[in-house]
């Protein structure tokens, strides 16, 4: 039986343009022609193409199928092996480049960019991504979530350990001051609250006093947020809410 290019094109899911080439390189000459010049094939034709096909789907040149199928004293097996150990090699290759670029995603998605010796050094045991999806999920649409986003995006390990220590050295005061018995609404622990806020203000958000009195409440209302504080130094969350209630009415 013939068929005329265009069923062929079409069984094969091929182009047209695609076995004319095949046709000029002699990888594929069709084995007749319409009085016309058309080219006709046969079902030689189309097995010889399913061929061609299964080998370029294989990674093998043009020139290499032509080889394959016309020289006799070709080998295909050694042909195939070859192919495979390139395939082999290029799938190694994607398999690591797949792995580069989800590391990059992820990294993206949390946007702290260390390794995992620079993360122990900053954290410790404390793990930043724990809760990432839930935080997306409750601020994702804010503008302080992008902000935060952004800020810490750019934060190399020497920004996270000047973060960590500022906070800490924040911490350590903040205790002091409960231990001296000042009240939570006094002038001192009212400074140390508007330092809070400026600490969040200089490092993650415009932290305004109204979004300031909602993390104090959430201390308290959150008990993963309380056990931070209370690690601190025992009361520490409700003291500090107080403090930043007080703060935040004194300066509006």
């Amino acid at each position: 039986m013939a068929y005329t290019v265009g069923q062929v094109a079409r069984a094969a899911r091929v182009t047209v343009r695609t076995l004319h080439h095949y046709d000029e390189i002699g990888l594929l000459r069709p084995s007749g022609r319409t009085s016309a010049g058309y080219r006709r094939y046969d079902d030689r034709d189309l097995d010889r193409l399913q061929l061609i096909r299964y080998y370029r789907e294989l990674g093998f040149p043009l020139d290499e199928i032509a080889e394959i199928l016309d020289d006799p004293a070709a080998d295909p097996a050694a042909h195939l092996r070859r192919q495979h150990e390139l395939l082999s090699g290029r799938i190694g290759k994607l398999q690591e480049m797949v792995a580069a670029i989800e590391r990059a995603m992820e990294a993206r998605k949390l946007e702290i960019r260390l390794t995992p010796e620079e993360r122990f050094e900053v954290f410790g045991d404390f793990d930043p991504d724990e809760h990432a999806d839930e935080v997306e999920r409750r601020w994702g649409d804010t503008e302080a979530y992008r902000q935060s986003q952004e800020r810490a995006s750019r934060y190399s390990k020497e920004d996270w350990l000047r973060n960590k220590a500022q906070n800490e050295d924040w911490g350590r005061r903040f205790a002091a001051l409960m231990d001296s018995g000042a009240p939570a609404d006094g002038p001192e622990a009212m400074a140390l609250a508007e330092e809070h806020r400026q600490l969040i203000t200089h490092w993650w958000y415009d932290c305004s006093y109204e979004i300031h009195t909602g993390l104090a409440d959430m201390y308290v209302a959150d008990p993963r947020f309380t056990e931070y504080f209370e690690t601190i130094r025992p009361g520490m969350a409700a003291y500090l809410n107080e403090a930043i209630h007080a703060n935040a009415i004194s300066r509006a």
